[in-house]
């Protein structure tokens, strides 16, 4: 007997001390403890998301997805517009936009099939934009999808339709740009300064007012009813997170949600922008641009097919599917993720030109995928004589070409891109015998059984051009190097 309560005791105690060290593993909303954090490892091997902006803006589809805001600013193309078109603010205002949006023709099956054949590996719906309706159903505001407009909980569809097809979800929080995003409607007669719609306008505050404590505890119970009610494994923020009155805030949430994953036993990113986290604790995002050089942490451009829009709009332009290719190559070789976004016409269809895009960016990488996904970078990210932009709102204005190339390596497994498909000889300086990266043993052409003709002397590899080529774009070749 004594035997077996001494057993039940050692028993009790193994119990308690594990739940003591479980304690202590739980992330404290202090940035020492939230350093802790280690990038998703489904993250890292991605590399390759579908961002999506649709909302009430997708309804007057003019200037771009801050039309709610611009259409309270006058004098601007979009406050001329909207009176022209709709009449003066104070008669139509942006919410009267809302029963005009029914998304009858919105197919999420149909949606997470066209980003999985375009070889996306998470899908990132906007939650919540700067307008203030939530695309989803909650219980904070009467303004959102699943009461209002389409009267269906669109975050949720999506969620569901993306872990059923083997895809990861993700979605993004614009909600604290809120705070100040409908104040020119304050500076002229509109509906903004009807106080029947506070709820939805305001608090409409300018952009230097620091946000009061209540309207900064309703965002973050946003996201965590977010976090609970869908479990997203990446949330996105945009840059206004940054500012200083809620840097307790973002440490609360950041322990929150990644306490919440232990106890999912999943691995989930939160992407920032600028410096709204340290260096570890979340993973940057830079919008519409890209870095210089291999990043040591991981990363993320967010980017837009639009041009002019991250919304649908009638005069958008796209960039092509080379574009996308060869700049996630880049990005992916500075140990990057692309996530591409488009924008859904109200009705819930997926523009011709979008669609287009996104089927021949897959049809690239079902070939040349191996290069992409699951790499990590080599020891330099490439070479070539076309400069790559950097930064912020950089866009790559200069296109590459087949003698720019880009490195990825996986395993004992180097995979050499060059951006273009080359018609010439292709020369790389980094695999010279004298560089000392080894003795070229075989290249072989990712998606074909054509015998590459190559040399390798001190100064250069030397890569002749083949005949023809597996897929459009970009052509990847797996180096095997000799030890």
């Amino acid at each position: 007997m004594k035997k077996i309560k001494s057993l039940a005791l050692l028993c009790f105690a193994v119990f308690m001390l594990n739940n003591v060290v479980h304690a202590q593993e739980r992330y404290q909303a202090t940035w020492e403890s939230l350093s802790k954090y280690k990038t998703a490892e489904w993250f890292r091997d991605a590399k390759f998301g579908i961002f999506i902006h649709w909302g009430v803006y997708s309804v007057p589809a003019f200037g771009s997805e801050w039309y709610p805001r611009q259409m309270y600013q006058v004098g601007s193309d979009e406050y001329k517009h909207h009176i022209a078109t709709y009449g003066p603010q104070s008669k139509f205002g942006y919410k009267d936009f809302i029963p005009m949006f029914k998304a009858e023709k919105f197919d999420p099956q149909a949606w997470v099939a066209l980003f999985k054949k375009a070889g996306a590996k998470y899908v990132v719906p906007v939650a919540e934009h700067h307008d203030g309706f939530a695309m989803y159903k909650t219980s904070l505001s009467k303004w959102n999808a699943f009461d209002m407009g389409p009267h269906r909980d669109v975050v949720g569809e999506l969620a569901a339709e993306v872990k059923k097809q083997g895809l990861i979800f993700g979605l993004s929080s614009h909600r604290i740009e809120h705070w100040f995003f409908f104040n020119g409607g304050k500076k002229f007669d509109s509906d903004v300064l009807d106080p029947k719609f506070d709820n939805y306008y305001g608090p409409a505050h300018e952009e230097n007012e620091t946000m009061s404590p209540e309207y900064m505890n309703d965002w973050m119970m946003r996201d965590m009813e977010l976090v609970n009610n869908y479990q997203p494994q990446l949330v996105w923020f945009d840059w206004w997170i940054e500012q200083p009155a809620l840097t307790p805030y973002r440490k609360s949430f950041a322990a929150f949600y990644y306490n919440k994953a232990q106890d999912w036993n999943k691995e989930v990113v939160i992407n920032y922008k600028n410096s709204s986290y340290p260096d570890g604790v979340a993973v940057l995002d830079l919008e519409r641009g890209k870095l210089g050089a291999i990043r040591e942490q991981a990363w993320q451009t967010d980017d837009a097919l639009g041009n002019q829009s991250w919304g649908y709009t009638t005069t958008n332009t796209f960039k092509d599917a080379r574009y996308v290719v060869t700049n996630l190559v880049d990005i992916v070789s500075k140990n990057g993720n692309l996530l591409l976004n488009i924008g859904p016409k109200s009705d819930g269809t997926i523009t011709d030109q979008e669609t287009a895009v996104l089927l021949n960016t897959g049809k690239w990488l079902a070939i040349n995928g191996d290069a992409i996904y699951g790499t990590r970078p080599w020891k330099i990210y490439g070479e070539g004589p076309t400069k790559s932009a950097s930064g912020s709102f950089a866009d790559q204005k200069e296109p590459f070409t087949a003698h720019d190339i880009r490195f990825t390596t996986k395993g004992d497994v180097l995979y050499v891109t060059a951006l273009g498909l080359p018609t010439t000889p292709v020369s790389v300086k980094a695999l010279s015998l004298k560089s000392g990266n080894g003795k070229i043993r075989s290249i072989k052409m990712l998606g074909s059984d054509q015998k590459i003709s190559w040399k390798q002397n001190d100064d250069e590899l030397v890569i002749e051009p083949s005949k023809s080529y597996p897929a459009e774009y970009a052509v990847s070749y797996v180096v095997a190097l000799g030890h």
